[in-house]
């Protein structure tokens, strides 16, 4: 019944476009290797490498394990620290021979060269986060500026009348956040569609009768999330809004405001699945989120390495982009899309 299921979900990805621990590695399936030089031709052996540690890596990983089955593969999960980490990930992965490496750059433009070399020794995509300055061959993942813009659309329902707000998100180096973060703003402040424009993370912007504090970034910790909420708080008490662009943000505005006794007292509008986003759905204490399909993002990123491995090109869409489109969720769907969520990681 799953595969049925997943064929299905593969099936209409495919139409749209043509979602462990620090410094270790899972993997999924058995036997040996992959052809490309980790071992059997015909048992590819990929990496799926993420940004970072998160809860939304570990549904991607649940994806992961799932194609692993379905298509016959060997994948390693790697969840790095930091950009050191995830260079020394790249390397050791080409000294593993692998078949195909599924990365998420933790800035793109900056890592091109290392990105470059992977490339020229195995089959690269991207997923989730971008490099489109570098070899890859593919990306899978979401338009995040467009995203962006649907959160920007969650503000706008719940603030109609405009007001003051700040934004949280992990890094601003990443292709992603910085298309995720000008989504929303110009979502907001009313202005044109445009992906390349770029307004710096600490600057106060006004339109449309709101009102940009500022951004506050926090190098991808929650703890450095709740810190920089809890500050945000201080310094702007009367402060209408606050939204988290990254999985792990929203739950640490969540955790800032209760500390604040605010909750329900400011709005919040999030990005992501993390539990307490969903959570504080159904208490009334999020007004929404958007939400990504790392899931698929995982489950697809093995179904493209293994096919490619075993000589199917066809499985990259002209385009370049697999797209996985997000979605918004609010306390009409929060309760089925939960469930969904929960099935997917056992449980």
């Amino acid at each position: 019944m799953r595969q049925a299921i997943i064929t299905a979900l593969c099936a209409g990805v495919l139409a749209i476009g043509g979602c462990g621990q620090a410094g270790s590695g899972g993997r999924a399936g058995g036997g040996n290797g992959g052809g490309g030089g980790g071992g059997q031709a015909d048992k590819p052996h990929v990496a799926f490498i993420t940004n970072g540690i998160a809860s939304f890596w570990t549904l991607a990983e649940s994806g992961t394990k799932a194609a692993s089955v379905d298509f016959d593969a060997d994948v390693d999960v790697l969840m790095p620290t930091g950009i050191v980490d995830q260079n020394r990930m790249i390397e050791d992965m080409l000294t593993s021979q692998v078949d195909g490496m599924a990365i998420s750059p933790i800035d793109g433009e900056n890592q091109n060269e290392k990105l470059n070399e992977a490339a020229a020794h195995t089959t690269l995509i991207t997923h989730d986060s971008d490099a489109p300055d570098s070899n890859r061959v593919l990306y899978i993942g979401m338009d995040n500026y467009s995203a962006g813009r649907m959160c920007g659309e969650l503000v706008k329902e719940a603030l109609p009348g405009g007001g003051e707000l700040m934004i949280f998100i992990g890094r601003l180096e990443q292709d992603n956040a910085k298309r995720r973060r000008q989504g929303v703003i110009d979502e907001i402040l009313g202005r044109s569609h445009d992906p390349t424009r770029y307004d710096p993370p600490n600057a106060r912007l006004e339109g449309n009768g709101y009102v940009i504090l500022d951004t506050r970034t926090d190098d991808f910790t929650q703890a450095g999330s709740q810190a920089q909420a809890e500050d945000a708080l201080a310094v702007h008490p009367d402060i209408d809004a606050m939204v988290g662009l990254f999985a792990y943000n929203t739950p640490a505005v969540l955790n800032a405001l209760a500390g604040a006794d605010k909750l329900g007292k400011v709005t919040v509008v999030g990005f992501d699945e993390d539990d307490a986003t969903l959570e504080g759905i159904k208490a009334g204490h999020v007004f929404g989120t958007v939400v990504q399909n790392p899931y698929m993002y995982g489950y697809e990123s093995v179904r493209v390495l293994a096919a490619i491995a075993r000589g199917d090109k066809s499985v990259i869409p002209e385009s370049g982009f697999l797209d996985i489109p997000a979605r918004k969720i609010t306390p009409d769907n929060v309760e089925e899309f939960h469930a969904d969520l929960k099935e997917k990681l056992g449980g």
